[in-house]
């Protein structure tokens, strides 16, 4: 499935929404453009939708996604030039900027693949993590890098990949031998990649799993059994305050999550409207209620999406940021209310997602007529409405299903974090003043 979206990049149809031609007249991928302008950014979610809907929205983390880390690595570019090495370190011929601009072009030009993780190892969270044995770290400097060792956890598409993006989240504590940030080919010495049970059914009919027959995106621990990176492939050795830039970085990363919520959210209202239309259940309130839910839900995230872009400012780096707030109060909005979304359209099927058969079952000669019979749907034969329910199955129910639900609360960021990130952030002044003013202080 992935190798058909870059098989795309060749075909009229779909070259110029996965491909686009750059300031050297190079035609190169679109998931390394850098949005300068709003129609940029247009441009760029465009290809974002593709993917959704190519990956029916099951990708978290599709091959589009990554490259935005690089994007904010652009955008906040100046910080990494005047950043002065931790002394820990000194004289580390690595040239931060500059690697990040070469990175970049490199991800451009080769076309390639990349995963990004942030994530430590599941332990004891209340010991230091300073001092935890899984905390990747700098065990060795040498002339021409630096030695690491350590693991990521929860590095999705990482075994798919041609790259891995990799970064420690700053904690109280921090040993200033952790404070990495790097990118490095899967294929180096020492990385083991430790992939996480299937949830797919590769080989399944894909009459019986329309979806997970299709694959998914696989998900690793990472583990560095003394890991060479190279000078030039550092963007951060041993200086706590880049890590702090980690946020602002992946803020168009957040910006992809919630424009691919919206479109899955609109693919689920896509689903539901067939249901509806093969059951004829369309005539009672409490279905269209249902349905109703559907389409706020899609149409709020939309509204935070183009809002966001709406309200964008330039970076220092001459990148387009969409606003920070809105889009972290609408991931609040699409986690919160996600689980919900998922019930409604398993509602809407009633006992049609219980009572799903295979494809031997109508092909039996004595049982297929007999469900040909009783099944048919409104204007729909019956081996197309059990193709229909086993669509949402697996859209919603089937283990492939649940873990997309699991993995979007992770990826779009835990609600509690959310809430202090948005209580954090939001710019408060003016309208304190505007209060203070009305109330006669």
């Amino acid at each position: 499935m992935i190798a058909e979206c870059f098989d795309a990049q060749f075909d009229p149809e779909f070259q110029d929404v996965l491909t686009f031609v750059d300031e050297d007249g190079a035609r190169v991928s679109r998931s390394w453009q850098i949005p300068r302008t709003h129609e940029d950014l247009v441009a760029r979610r465009r290809l974002i939708e593709y993917t959704t809907l190519k990956t029916a929205g099951t990708f978290g983390r599709p091959f589009d996604l990554a490259p935005l880390i690089a994007v904010g690595l652009v955008a906040h570019q100046g910080k990494f030039r005047q950043a002065r090495q931790n002394p820990v370190f000194a004289g580390q011929n690595a040239d931060f900027a500059r690697n990040i601009s070469t990175y970049i072009n490199f991800g451009r030009r080769n076309n390639i693949i990349a995963a990004e993780v942030l994530a430590d190892p599941q332990a004891d969270r209340s010991a230091d993590p300073g001092k935890s044995p899984g905390l990747l770290r700098v065990v060795r400097k040498e002339a021409n890098g630096v030695r690491l060792r350590g693991a990521k956890s929860v590095a999705s598409i990482a075994a798919q990949a041609d790259e891995i993006i990799f970064s420690n989240l700053l904690k109280p504590n921090f040993p200033a031998e952790a404070c990495v940030w790097a990118a490095i080919p899967v294929a180096t010495e020492g990385l083991k990649l430790v992939c996480r049970e299937q949830v797919s059914r590769p080989e399944a009919d894909p009459y019986d799993h329309p979806l997970a027959s299709r694959g998914e995106e696989s998900d690793q621990l990472l583990i560095f059994d003394d890991v060479f990176v190279p000078n030039e492939r550092l963007f951060n050795v041993g200086e706590p305050e880049l890590l702090k830039l980690y946020g602002p970085v992946v803020l168009w990363v957040h910006w992809h999550i919630l424009s691919r919520l919206w479109y899955k959210a609109e693919l689920f209202i896509g689903a539901a409207q067939l249901v509806l239309e093969v059951l004829g259940t369309g005539h009672i309130p409490g279905v269209r209620s249902y349905m109703a839910e559907l389409i706020a839900y899609a149409e709020t995230l939309k509204a935070f999406v183009l809002a966001a872009e709406n309200q964008a400012v330039m970076t220092e780096g001459g990148v387009l940021s969409p606003d920070v707030n809105l889009l972290t109060a609408g991931r609040l909005h699409s986690i919160e209310n996600y689980p919900r979304i998922i019930h409604v359209l398993q509602e809407l099927c009633g006992q049609g997602l219980v009572m799903r058969f295979q494809r031997a079952a109508f092909d039996n000669p004595d049982i297929g007529p007999l469900l040909d019979q009783f099944l048919p749907g409104r204007n729909m034969n019956a081996r197309d409405k059990n193709r229909l329910m086993n669509f949402v199955w697996d859209l919603t129910t089937d283990s492939h299903a649940g873990r997309t639900e699991l993995f979007e609360n992770v990826n779009a960021t835990p609600a509690n974090f959310l809430r202090e990130r948005l209580y954090a952030e939001y710019p408060r002044e003016k309208v304190i003043g505007i209060a203070r003013d009305l109330a006669g202080l």
